[in-house]
């Protein structure tokens, strides 16, 4: 499980910006930022004050079946299956070498 992508998820769906759970949970946006793009680690007790904060358990925080969508990831679907057949080339093209770095 992606931790940082896991806190953005569910910071999204409930409307709040990273600013305003940093906010409400006494961290600092930088870190709060940092741990969502996967540039630093986080401790239980930091984990811990954001999953109160977001009204979670940390037990239903790692409790996540792996084909539970990810922020976003509806509406990508949503445009893939809009691109004809040559744009969908271009997009898997385009991804293979992100991905190859």
């Amino acid at each position: 499980m992606n931790v940082g992508k896991r806190i953005t998820a569910l910071r999204e769906a409930r409307g709040i910006t990273t600013n305003r759970l940093a906010n409400l949970c006494g961290l600092s946006q930088s870190f709060i930022r940092s741990v969502e793009l996967g540039e630093k680690g986080i401790t239980v007790e930091s984990l811990n004050l954001i999953c109160d904060t977001l009204k979670i358990s940390l037990k239903d925080f790692f409790d996540v079946p792996e084909d539970t969508p990810v922020a976003g990831q509806e509406e990508l679907i949503r445009m893939i299956d809009n691109l004809n057949v040559r744009q969908r080339e271009s997009l898997m093209a385009f991804l293979r070498t992100i991905i190859r770095g």
